[in-house]
């Protein structure tokens, strides 16, 4: 697989432009009219519940999987005839460690480079082993590597050709939080040097430094743009109540009509609706005393937790 510049013109399209995307697994339709657009150094977020059809999609834009249906472009080829072509231009992440754990650090890269018959190889294994630091662990063997520096290997690996676009598939899923911040500083700078990033994340802290939404459930896209605008589309306002005993109010509200949605975080409750006046009523009226309600405004949480909740599976969990 030769590594070739780039023939993609980075002002003319999308990164990802695909329409109508359908995908079946026997009788279950696991990817149901899909259209996404991915701007050029965009750093996009797939977010959804398991099951929701994610890296299947993720599958079917990187060629690895042919649509039932439906057209589009990835980086401007066509994902139905030419998978190989889009296949040399992408860096593709998938949810678990795939990488030869009996080799080092080095020796992973050195043979990922081979498999891309890259010129200057060890000039390019010593830059991506410099750029996330892993240099001093170069002889390390990949099993003894934690959760964290797995996932620093594992984004050499899909970066040392220098791809256009990133297919990250929940990379950070059980890593620890510094590991994840570290990853996503990295992410961010791929991203200003116009390099795309397509990520399925179930970690609302990353989706919020995420440029744009994609929010997937059961097959079907049910919200896509930036933050701000995802959680205007659902039109929740939403009270955040303090004080004791806010379990049984919890439950109380949880069955009264006009309230959408409740949600404990730790000792606070938020509680939302689509009509600020019936949210504040019902509110008011099982209030108890000491326990207090403010508005405030939605979060991104809330905003997905009510979109799963108001989605419908229909089909066994295939993701």
């Amino acid at each position: 697989m030769p590594h070739t510049e780039s023939t993609v013109a980075m002002d003319a399209g999308y990164a990802i432009d695909v329409h109508g995307l359908n995908k079946y697994f026997g009788d279950k339709h696991v990817v149901k009219d899909l259209s996404l657009q991915v701007e050029y150094g965009q750093i996009m977020g797939f977010l959804g519940p398991n099951g929701s059809g994610k890296t299947t999609a993720i599958r079917m834009l990187c060629g690895l999987l042919t649509p039932d249906s439906g057209e589009g472009s990835c980086l401007g080829y066509d994902i139905r005839t030419q998978p190989e072509a889009i296949k040399s231009r992408i860096g593709y992440m998938t949810q678990r460690f795939s990488y030869w754990e009996d080799l080092t650090i080095r020796e992973n890269l050195e043979f990922i480079a081979r498999i891309y018959e890259l010129a200057h190889r060890k000039h390019l294994v010593d830059e991506a082993l410099e750029k996330l630091g892993l240099s001093t662990r170069s002889s390390q063997l990949a099993r003894e590597l934690s959760g964290g520096w797995k996932q620093r290997l594992a984004l050499a690996a899909c970066t040392i050709h220098s791809p256009d676009l990133l297919l990250l598939d929940e990379p950070t899923a059980g890593v620890d939080p510094s590991a994840r911040r570290d990853f996503w500083d990295e992410l961010h700078a791929l991203s200003s040097r116009g390099i795309s990033v397509l990520i399925s994340t179930h970690y609302m802290d990353e989706a919020q430094r995420c440029h744009s939404l994609a929010y997937l459930a059961y097959g079907s896209l049910l919200a896509h743009g930036s933050a701000e605008e995802i959680i205007a589309q659902q039109h929740l306002h939403t009270l955040h109540i303090t004080g004791a005993h806010l379990s049984t109010l919890e439950h109380t509200l949880r069955e009264t009509d006009g309230i959408a949605q409740t949600v404990m975080y730790g000792n606070d409750l938020h509680v939302s609706s689509l009509d600020p006046l019936a949210l504040e009523r019902s509110v008011t009226a099982h209030l108890t005393s000491g326990q207090s309600a403010t508005p405030i405004p939605t979060s991104l949480e809330d905003t997905f937790i009510y979109l799963m909740q108001h989605s419908e599976d229909n089909f066994d969990a295939i993701d």
